[in-house]
């Protein structure tokens, strides 16, 4: 007992440590959905990974749904953030289907190796319950629309050919990164193998002859 007269168990947690316990719970969790997906993810398992008791993840995160949109948006997020980066460093000359090559490969990179946050999302995202959905609307948006303007800005200089619906190519594209990880396996090819195809399908599969 303290001299203020309450346990030292009800002592409020130093903000700097209550910061990096949620990080390391966040983390934790990432992995596991990478590894076993939303339905076989349990909060044990997310306790155990980050070292903590469970009871611990309850202080941080008041229930399951709410921790997994967490790590959901966080994934979407540093997914965007990426391909956003790769993106801006690209020279102002750079054609627009060399673009869309440039963010397969940031979106594989993260999907693949880079973020567990990342994989969490590509591998759950069609596994999830109705409310987590609707808050990962406004960022999965956001995403969309930088791929929408990537085509579109194609699409305008001639590089894309005609015929083909803007729309369904975007979503067929995406679809096919989104699923990578589910057969990925880096003992049977390469990240640097995957990238080049998946690159190589987009181009001449989006391209003009």
């Amino acid at each position: 007992m303290d001299t203020t007269g309450r346990n030292s168990m009800t002592k409020p947690v130093p903000e700097a440590k209550s910061a990096t316990t949620r990080d390391r719970i966040l983390g934790a969790a990432a992995q596991v959905l990478s590894l076993k997906g939303y339905a076989a993810t349990r909060l044990s398992d997310i306790a155990d990974l980050a070292g903590l008791r469970p009871p611990a993840v309850y202080y941080y995160f008041p229930s399951r749904e709410l921790l997994i949109t967490e790590v959901m948006v966080v994934g979407q997020l540093r997914l965007r953030e990426h391909v956003e980066t790769e993106l801006a460093a690209l020279p102002d000359s750079t054609p627009p289907m060399d673009r869309i090559c440039a963010a397969v490969q940031a979106h594989l990179q993260v999907a693949l190796d880079l973020s567990d946050f990342a994989t969490a999302v590509t591998r759950n995202s069609g596994q999830l319950p109705d409310e987590v959905r609707a808050r990962l609307r406004e960022e999965s948006g956001a995403y969309l629309a930088l791929w929408r303007d990537l085509l579109a800005t194609a699409k305008a200089a001639g590089a894309i050919r005609d015929g083909l619906d803007l729309r369904a190519a975007r979503m067929l594209v995406m679809g096919a990164l989104n699923w990578t990880p589910e057969w990925w396996n880096p003992r049977q090819g390469s990240l640097t193998a995957v990238i080049r195809t998946a690159q190589g399908l987009v181009r001449h599969g989006l391209g003009t002859p």
